[in-house]
């Protein structure tokens, strides 16, 4: 009885939004998991070893520490939080956070096989990634002076001697703290993906898109929309392959990872508006910029 009374689209809208949640979730606890033992075991000093001094060579190095970091964009936020209370800069945090949903191995292999088990796809995807995250740090370094966090975003500092399974409890705790405090905003972004995905047909997006910059503008909406993991976007965005062009798809491909529903509410729950503002601006016109010269 009760299936009934609901409205077909509803129903398809709750599918779509359990699936967001089902593909983000297992990512969200890797990120936040990561972020706890940042918390606890990794030190400022280890870090102040590794960055480099230079402004502009830290952006270019955290650009590419994201081929370590098997993180999907929907758990990056926390773990960057982590890395820039524990000093790295916010201008190589945010580089870091823009290619490590990107250019990690995972990520990459999936683009590969998506495309049919051709590199060019996945080769052009990660050095956008890479161009359009140094070219926003180095922005962010010499535009963006002062604490990046909002007010109301608190971390703990424990200085104490703790026993390693003190410290391993102790990131378990944070784990879970910080999962709950992400996961309402991973909740309703997904929502807010899933409704627009019911209500807003892609046929609509599709006959808007023919010119090369609309059709980039058109792809760069819907993976903001569709709000998808970056391990699982490539089967999506290759599904458009013979809608749209090769520059479109590219646009897809780096600005979802990098700037979606699910994304931009962590990012708001964490940083100030200001600097929030600045990211999304400086990806939307590189990405843009990138894709039209395919």
């Amino acid at each position: 009885m009760f299936g009934m009374s609901l409205p077909q689209s509803f129903l398809q809208m709750n599918t779509i939004f359990i699936s967001i949640l089902i593909e983000a979730l297992p990512f969200v606890t890797l990120g936040v998991l990561i972020s706890g033992i940042i918390q606890i075991f990794v030190t400022e000093e280890m870090i102040a070893k590794i960055m480099p001094k230079n402004r502009i060579l830290a952006v270019v190095f955290a650009s590419f520490l994201g081929i370590l970091f098997p993180s999907c964009e929907c758990g990056i936020v926390p773990i960057v939080s982590r890395l820039v209370s524990k000093g790295v800069p916010i201008s190589a945090g945010i580089a870091f956070m823009l290619t490590a949903p990107i250019i990690n191995p995972v990520v990459l292999f999936a683009t590969f096989i998506a495309f049919g088990s051709d590199w060019k796809m996945a080769i052009y995807r990660g050095i956008g990634a890479i161009i359009v995250a140094i070219v926003t740090g180095v922005f962010i370094a010499y535009r963006y002076k002062g604490n990046p966090f909002k007010e109301n975003y608190h971390h703990h500092h424990q200085h104490e001697k703790a026993t390693f399974w003190k410290k391993v409890w102790r990131t378990l705790e944070h784990a879970v703290e910080e999962f709950f405090s992400m996961g309402k905003y991973l909740v309703i972004g997904s929502l807010i993906a899933a409704a627009v995905q019911t209500y807003v047909k892609t046929s609509i997006l599709v006959s808007i898109g023919q010119g090369p910059a609309s059709s980039s503008l058109v792809m760069m909406a819907l993976s903001f929309i569709l709000s998808l993991c970056s391990e699982a976007d490539a089967f999506i965005g290759s599904s458009f392959r013979t809608t749209f062009s090769t520059g479109s798809l590219l646009a897809f491909l780096i600005f979802g990872p990098m700037v979606d529903i699910k994304n931009l509410m962590m990012m708001l729950a964490t940083f100030k508006k200001r600097l929030v503002f600045m990211i999304v601006i400086a990806t939307f016109v590189l990405v843009f910029g990138y894709s039209l010269l395919f």
